[in-house]
């Protein structure tokens, strides 16, 4: 089984809303090329890096607590 860049980074459960480019790229992951940490987030349903409540998008900060939080 492969292991792709973007799905190895989530470890924890994260707002379904919640995007980062690490997502989209369809590359092999190499466990010898330090992952990028550029920690450049944005929110699906707003296409922007604020959510719809108008806080921050973030993996530490998008949280059940936010109105906004959805998961499968």
């Amino acid at each position: 089984m492969l292991e792709y860049s973007g799905l190895a980074l989530i470890q924890t459960e994260r707002c379904d809303h919640l995007r980062c480019k690490g997502m989209y790229v369809d590359a092999i992951w190499d466990p010898s090329v330090p992952h990028a940490g550029d920690r450049l987030f944005w929110c699906h349903k707003t296409q922007q890096c604020v959510g719809p409540d108008g806080k921050v998008a973030d993996d530490e900060v998008c949280t059940a607590e936010r109105d906004c939080y959805k998961t499968r």
